[in-house]
């Protein structure tokens, strides 16, 4: 495991800068993965929303 390589003392100061690296870079990634997934949630309720308004507008043209 990570933690448990990064306390170590057997580890240089480089290598644990390594995988504190590492450990930012995962935590970062996973942040990006969790806000990629509420924009394509957002951009999908923006769209019907933008399809409703322009079928009602539709509808309303017609009466």
């Amino acid at each position: 495991m990570i933690s448990s390589e990064y306390c170590n003392p057997r580890n240089s100061i480089d290598n644990r800068r390594n995988i504190f690296q590492k450990r930012r870079l995962e935590m970062l990634k996973f942040i990006r993965d969790s806000y990629e997934r509420k924009l394509s949630s957002i951009n999908a309720s923006i769209s019907t929303l933008e399809n409703q308004i322009e079928r009602d507008s539709k509808i309303e043209n017609q009466d």
